[in-house]
């Protein structure tokens, strides 16, 4: 039985250091604090499950309302604080609504109540 995917949207930049190239290059994404820190968001990410949708954001600067998204891919599977991904499309910069998405990690996003705004974010 095939569920549809959850949708989730994350950031790459620690501290002031982006670590996007990295993300693609070694094929995952993982946060920028320990589990014990962050144990709300630790628990989040591991909700994270193979065929969901991961979208890598960056803010737009101080202020605005929009976000960029940069980067689309398909989760393979979680592992001991890493989420491995198949990176679909790197290199963008689409321009979307935040919807309040300028943390680490948001989501579980599903396309039955949030369709037009994922479309936007997620679209190929």
């Amino acid at each position: 039985m095939q569920t549809e995917p959850n949708y989730w949207l994350v950031g790459a930049n620690w501290e002031g250091a982006d670590q996007a190239a990295a993300f693609y290059r070694r094929g995952y994404w993982e946060m920028g604090y320990d589990d014990e820190d962050k144990p709300n968001l630790a628990e989040k990410r591991d909700q994270m499950k193979p065929n969901d949708r991961i979208a890598v954001k960056s803010r737009l600067g101080q202020g605005a309302s929009n976000i960029a998204i940069r980067a689309l891919g398909i989760v393979k599977e979680v592992h001991q604080g890493k989420v491995y991904v198949d990176w679909v499309l790197t290199g963008m910069n689409r321009e979307v609504n935040s919807a309040g998405c300028f943390g680490t990690l948001h989501g579980p996003y599903n396309m039955q109540r949030q369709a037009d705004w994922l479309r936007q974010v997620f679209q190929l």
